[in-house]
């Protein structure tokens, strides 16, 4: 039986069984794990597979990864978009790094109870990070061209395609300038109907 909560994930992705047990593991253990440590706000707990789950699988209708990818989650957090993404694709490497250790100590409680093989957290900034990447993608941490900057050094040549890509919301129109070229904004009312969407975006460069 599905735990309803996941109902609004799989009103727009068919996913494997073994996907779906995982996905309907993060609800019990995020809000447990909300208690000691507040990695959601209060009033998103009982959203989080809309505002949360859903949002970051968002990025898989803009690029589905190749097995062996190698995706960096830059300022995860709690652990998004990099452990949902992680579920759905589990032949990717993920690693999921944040400056506060609180929050790494989730991530990494997260992947253990729900058997994640694919993820490494690390608890470092993204300029002290080594190693490079496929791809990074990143929510609501910092300004698009801050986030290239960053990015300039652990990204691994790509022949082809983008290699960013951000979860952002509300007016972007000064990130975009300050982008200037080479990116694309996907709004994501496109694939969701729900009103949370109206003002989510992914921007891509």
């Amino acid at each position: 039986m599905v735990v309803p909560e996941v109902d609004i994930v799989l009103k727009y992705f068919d996913l494997k069984p073994e996907i779906v047990s995982q996905l309907e593991m993060l609800g019990p253990l995020y809000s447990a794990l909300n208690q000691k440590i507040n990695v959601i706000s209060r009033k998103d707990i009982d959203s989080l597979y809309l505002h949360h789950v859903l949002h970051s699988l968002s990025l898989s209708m803009i690029n589905r990864f190749e097995p062996g990818d190698k995706i960096l989650d830059l300022g995860t957090g709690g652990g998004f978009p990099g452990i949902p993404l992680a579920i759905m694709f589990p032949d990717c490497h993920f690693t999921l790094i944040d400056g506060t250790q609180k929050k790494i100590g989730v991530v990494k409680s997260v992947v253990e109870r729900i058997g994640l093989s694919n993820v490494e957290a690390v608890a470092v900034r993204a300029e002290n990070l080594n190693g490079q990447f496929d791809y990074v993608v990143s929510r609501a941490v910092a300004k698009a061209l801050t986030i290239r900057e960053w990015c300039k050094p652990l990204l691994l040549p790509k022949r082809e395609g983008q290699s960013i890509y951000l979860l952002k919301g509300g007016d972007l129109t000064d990130e975009i300038q300050a982008l200037s070229r080479n990116y694309t904004l996907h709004p994501l009312h496109l694939f969701f109907e729900e009103a949370y969407f109206k003002e989510k975006y992914i921007l891509a460069f």
